[in-house]
């Protein structure tokens, strides 16, 4: 990964964030070209090389109508990512994600004798901060010069372990999650939180990319259909970006709904992941 795909991601989020401030006049791509400042030529090589999909198939993707196709088809599918979810482990590409809970005891010591490893690295998806232990990933937050924010945010949850800063660490857990090429491998996280929270962080690590599932599709497959709220609270708890794919859940609506690292960065995930689960021919 390089700063030149942080980069393109900017012009990516530009791009949709003119596109979400003039959605009721359907906007063309020359009129988005101009609002970032490029050619219609440069936007769509800009495009092709982060996504490897045109603008235009990129303007798809972001419409309510594509995310309520996908809502509806995924109702089938949610049950079963739940009940795996219970004991079973996520796939990103190649790369196998496991994850264990944190126990109450661990919580309350704070990270005390734990050496938390920490570092910035680029993403498909802007730079991120990492911070990991000898038992897993347990933090991953895409930044908007909120940097000292979000360090503060993992070191708060980690009160009393021996701080390391591994830049070098965090680019090879970043190439490891976004490889150029997909490449076999294991990943495990450690989470922090509630019993309700893990479960349903572990429902969506199982679920698949492409696909979007509602706030009330998710509250029905774990057997609460009435806890949407506590539902919406777990989504926004999650403090791993990314490979616990929150950015999945939306409205029923079809709207994209509210983000931890911003309503852009999810839409931009959306349109990237859908494009490289589909692998369609360019058009």
């Amino acid at each position: 990964m390089s700063d030149r795909s942080v980069q393109q991601y900017k012009t990516v989020a530009a791009a949709i964030r003119y596109l979400r401030q003039h959605s009721r006049n359907q906007p063309e791509l020359a009129e988005v070209a101009a609002a970032v400042h490029l050619s219609e030529y440069h936007l769509q090589r800009v495009f092709s090389a982060w996504a490897g999909i045109s603008p235009k198939r990129f303007l798809q993707y972001l419409t309510k109508e594509h995310a309520l196709n996908a809502l509806k088809a995924s109702t089938d599918s949610l049950t079963a990512a739940y009940d795996a979810g219970l004991s079973g482990s996520g796939r990103l590409h190649d790369l196998m994600i496991s994850c264990e809970a944190m126990t109450p005891g661990e919580i309350r010591a704070g990270g005390e004798g734990v050496e938390l490893h920490y570092g910035v690295a680029p993403s498909p998806f802007g730079l991120a901060l990492a911070g990991w232990t000898r038992r897993g990933l347990c933090y991953l937050a895409f930044l908007d010069d909120d940097l000292s924010e979000r360090h503060a945010e993992l070191l708060s949850q980690w009160p009393n372990a021996t701080i390391v800063a591994d830049e070098q660490g965090a680019s090879a857990l970043l190439e490891q999650i976004f490889p150029a090429l997909p490449q076999p491998g294991k990943l495990h996280l450690l989470l922090r939180g509630t019993n309700f929270q893990i479960k349903v962080w572990q429902a969506l690590l199982n679920t698949r990319p492409g696909q979007f599932y509602s706030y009330s599709q998710l509250a029905a497959a774990t057997g609460s259909p009435k806890a949407q709220r506590a539902i919406g609270s777990a989504v926004a708890a999650n403090s791993v970006g990314y490979l616990i794919p929150c950015h999945r859940v939306i409205r029923e609506s079809g709207e994209s709904g509210n983000y931890r690292w911003g309503p852009e960065r999810k839409q931009a995930i959306h349109t990237w992941e859908y494009a490289h689960a589909t692998k369609q021919p360019d058009t």
